[in-house]
């Protein structure tokens, strides 16, 4: 594949894993990160990330590493965001991924041309490849949504938020109750002179120990039941791990369980027991330094962070993508069903850890790229599947919202992935050799691969 090269853009989880993938299959690219190390958005000092001080990854550290490279065994079960970043960066390290990275130089514009994909990068230079790879991220962009009325106050969105200092001496209400919601509305519970968290409706909360272990291993090593089964098991197993949470003051859930994606905290239900912080129900207008809620309740704040999540966006490159809800419709969140080798990775909201889904994403890529490479004039029995296949990978019916709109279930994922290696040929990533970094000489870069058009 010396003749051909790929621009791989960005340079947090998704990115390094798929500049691995390349790396062991000696497939030449390029790959560049707009900030001035690995890590992506858990890296706290990259501009615009969302992270907070207090943020733990969400899955626990055996669920969640790259194939072949598991967390430190120190780690604790849910490592903190310094612990994920320094793994990451230790993942980059050990596969030499450093050498070929250009760090402090973004992507202006991607474009179409005859034979190719032609990037233009922050630094004025423009070079042209045979496949661009937009591995960029989901959380960059906040949501922030429209109130009725004026607040007097401080009204943010939570990729503002850093640390529970800030919180002192206010009054505080978070809106949303995603994960980082409730980790936002438990560093208030604890600083703030008040806190309330506003919700829309009522969410299943999952423990993150059950029997001693983490929720997601306990459901990894356990017995695999039909949904028929597994939900009312489930659901009969939290009414006895955390009983009617009602009783706390959240709303009751109008869906069943794994209907929308749950809630991993088990700190707001103590904070909320306790009397640290109180459930509102959602913000019908602001009224200067008071809000009012639905319920016709109303509370004196001085801060409101809105916990509302990110649109999805490529705006590099947006034009070549078909969108649903904000979010980039792709075969396997993967391969444009429209623009022959422009792909997506990591463009996804799923149940579970991401790490070791980034590598099979990586590896399905690295194949399908070698196998174009072997038979470049040949069909591609696997574009056939990429105009035609539509496998609900959601694994079951969900609440309506743009956040369910593209929902892939990890195992419903994993099973549908490893039916298709076996249906085109293609081996499954093998985490042993996977593991083995790169020493001998590859016909890879350390500077330009594409070929340079203009500066």
């Amino acid at each position: 594949m010396t003749e051909r090269s790929f621009c791989i853009i960005g340079a947090g989880p998704c990115g390094l894993a798929l500049a691995r993938a390349f790396r062991k299959a000696g497939i030449r690219y390029d790959h560049v990160e707009r900030h001035s190390d690995v890590g992506g958005i858990w890296d706290i000092d990259n501009p615009g990330s969302p992270m907070y001080r207090s943020a733990h990854l969400i899955s626990s550290k055996t669920q969640s590493h790259f194939l072949g490279f598991p967390m430190p065994a120190d780690y604790p079960d849910y490592p903190s965001n310094t612990q994920i970043l320094a793994y990451l960066r230790s993942f980059a390290r050990t596969f030499g991924l450093y050498d070929h990275i250009r760090f402090g130089v973004g992507v202006v514009d991607v474009q179409q041309v005859s034979g190719g994909w032609q990037v233009a990068f922050s630094d004025g230079e423009t070079r042209t490849y045979a496949g661009v790879i937009c591995a960029t991220g989901t959380n960059w962009e906040p949501q922030l949504p429209r109130f009725a009325g004026e607040f007097s106050g401080d009204l943010r969105h939570s990729v503002t938020y850093t640390s529970p200092d800030e919180f002192r001496g206010q009054r505080v209400l978070i809106v949303g109750a995603g994960n980082s919601g409730c980790d936002i509305a438990c560093d208030a519970a604890r600083t703030a002179s008040a806190a309330f968290i506003s919700m829309r409706r009522g969410y299943h909360f999952i423990p993150k120990r059950v029997f001693g272990q983490p929720s997601d291993a306990f459901a990894a090593n356990g017995p695999h039941l039909p949904a028929a089964l597994e939900r009312p098991i489930m659901q009969g197993l939290l009414r006895l791990l955390v009983g009617d949470l009602t009783r706390v003051g959240l709303p009751k859930p109008d869906h069943r369980l794994f209907e929308s994606h749950p809630i991993m905290n088990d700190q707001l239900i103590h904070h909320l027991a306790h009397g640290d912080i109180r459930v509102k129900p959602d913000i019908e207008r602001f009224d200067g330094a008071d809000v009012v809620f639905r319920d016709g309740t109303r509370e004196q704040v001085d801060v409101v962070i809105c916990a509302t999540g990110y649109t999805m966006n490529i705006p590099y490159a947006r034009r070549y993508f078909q969108w649903k809800s904000e979010r980039p419709e792709l075969y396997l969140t993967i391969f444009n069903r429209e623009h022959h080798n422009l792909f997506g990775l990591g463009y996804l909201e799923t149940d579970g850890a991401l790490y070791d889904l980034a590598d099979w994403m990586a590896h399905l890529l690295t194949r399908y790229l070698l196998t174009q490479a072997a038979s470049p004039d040949a069909p591609q029995p696997f574009d056939t599947l990429i105009r035609d296949d539509h496998t609900d990978l959601s694994g079951g019916p969900h609440v309506d919202s743009p956040r369910h709109a593209l929902y892939v279930q990890r195992r419903a994922y994993l099973k549908h992935l490893r039916s298709l290696c076996r249906r085109v040929g293609w081996p499954e990533p093998d985490a042993q050799a996977l593991a083995v970094p790169v020493t001998a000489p590859r016909p890879l870069p350390g500077g330009a691969t594409g070929q340079q058009v203009g500066a």
